[in-house]
């Protein structure tokens, strides 16, 4: 299985300092729900937001499947099964989409046709009551959903969040959910460099998969095909 804790051993350090900053982020997502528990809906079970496919970084992928190859070996089977349904998704609009199952070499404005906004198939991920497989190594953008990001700084970085969320208060306007996200942001692309100097022989800012197709790569023996390297905006040309 691509997924094996073997084929994981070389980057188990980059996975331990991923998880050492995603708990930052836990910090403050439970520090928000400790200071605004009549706002925050968020609870075990609510999967409202685990539907539909979105990119997620290489660094991510690496600390999913770190995750998943930890489950039993007849659920990882499964999931695989709804993985295939995933797949074929997205070659209706690529239909060359494959291994090493990166999204770089396609057009930005065809993401909406590939990964619609209104589908709301679960996520590989979840278990038959709406909680995550491997929450423990579920990748940043699912930890920070539901909540806006307004920086330290005072910078708003995202100012949507969750309809069930916040319902009668202005989350942009609270002090106390501003975090230092800039920070944490830059030490994530700083582990992602590595990841891809690792992978790729070069310290590239850019590579992006799906969380199904994740569970696909394999990461003892990664190679960039040619014709994805002069698609990356810091790639050699």
């Amino acid at each position: 299985m691509t997924g094996s804790l073997n084929n994981l051993k070389q980057h188990h350090d980059l996975i331990c300092r991923y998880r050492d900053l995603l708990e930052e982020v836990d910090g403050w997502f439970r520090g928000a729900m400790a200071r605004f528990p009549e706002q925050i809906a968020c609870t075990t079970g609510c999967s409202h937001c685990c539907r539909g496919l979105f990119d997620i970084t290489l660094l991510d992928g690496l600390l999913v499947q770190a995750g998943f190859a930890q489950l039993p070996a007849d659920l990882r089977e499964r999931v695989l099964d709804r993985v295939s349904g995933s797949v074929a998704t997205v070659r209706r609009t690529w239909p060359d989409f494959d291994a090493p199952w990166l999204l770089n070499s396609y057009p930005e404005d065809e993401y909406d046709a590939a990964m619609p906004d209104e589908d709301e198939t679960p996520c590989v991920l979840l278990d038959d009551d709406g909680r995550c497989l491997i929450y423990d190594h579920r990748p940043m953008t699912c930890r920070l959903h539901g909540i806006p990001h307004r920086d330290s700084s005072g910078e708003v970085l995202f100012d949507e969040w969750c309809s069930l969320n916040f319902t009668t208060l202005d989350p942009l306007r609270q002090p106390d959910l501003q975090f230092h996200f800039s920070e944490i942001f830059t030490q994530e692309q700083l582990l992602f460099r590595e990841l891809a100097r690792r992978l790729t022989g070069q310290p590239l800012n850019e590579l992006d998969t799906l969380i199904p197709t994740a569970l696909l790569i394999d990461f003892a023996h990664f190679t960039l095909p040619e014709q994805l390297w002069t698609s990356l905006p810091n790639g050699p040309s």
